[in-house]
């Protein structure tokens, strides 16, 4: 018979981050492209906006612009050769901030959305707006984006009972391997 060994862990618990549950980034507008009302937005249009929001909070995050439904808040906003590129954390502690992470990770909803004041802009050669300064009052979660590509490109859930019972299997592994050297 073989002596059994026993692996300790200095440490004596194991916490999953969930800090970043709800967490997603995306384009809430992308330069160049024109939606569907005819307006495009020209690189620089949110500059004044995101610098003045800085100091305020940023703009308010709503489900399909409804300012009767706050899902979150937005953490990042920059500009950046594309567009304006967003970070945002669903309050999941709310039924809607929930249910938009539940569509998000489903891939049923994935669209974004921005409602703006035009401070500055001209006429294209489509004859819709080139808005060259934009007054940023919100980004909304929708269903339909007026923008095509103005989209959702990841999302971070929670560690649910998949997730924890798959870590522990692969903590078994590695003690399994550990033990053998």
């Amino acid at each position: 018979m073989t002596p059994r060994e026993t692996l300790t862990l200095a440490a004596p618990e194991v916490r999953f981050a969930t800090d970043e549950a709800g967490t997603f980034s995306g384009y809430a507008s992308v330069f160049g492209e024109p939606d569907s009302y005819g307006d495009t937005i020209r690189k620089g249009a949110f500059r004044k906006s995101l610098t003045a929001r800085k100091a305020t909070g940023g703009p308010a995050m709503f489900w399909n612009h409804n300012p009767d439904e706050p899902i979150g808040v937005w953490t990042e906003l920059e500009e950046d050769a594309r567009g304006l590129k967003v970070t945002g954390k669903l309050v999941t502690e709310t039924a809607r901030g929930a249910e938009a992470l539940a569509l998000l990770k489903a891939g049923a909803v994935n669209g974004l959305s921005i409602g703006f004041r035009a401070r500055s802009s001209e006429r294209g050669p489509n004859g819709g707006r080139v808005l060259t300064d934009i007054d940023l009052v919100e980004i909304s979660l929708v269903s339909l984006p007026a923008a095509s590509k103005a989209r959702v490109t990841s999302v971070k859930g929670a560690a649910g009972p998949a997730d924890v019972a798959a870590f522990i299997e692969a903590a078994r592994r590695a003690a399994t391997v550990i033990r053998r050297k």
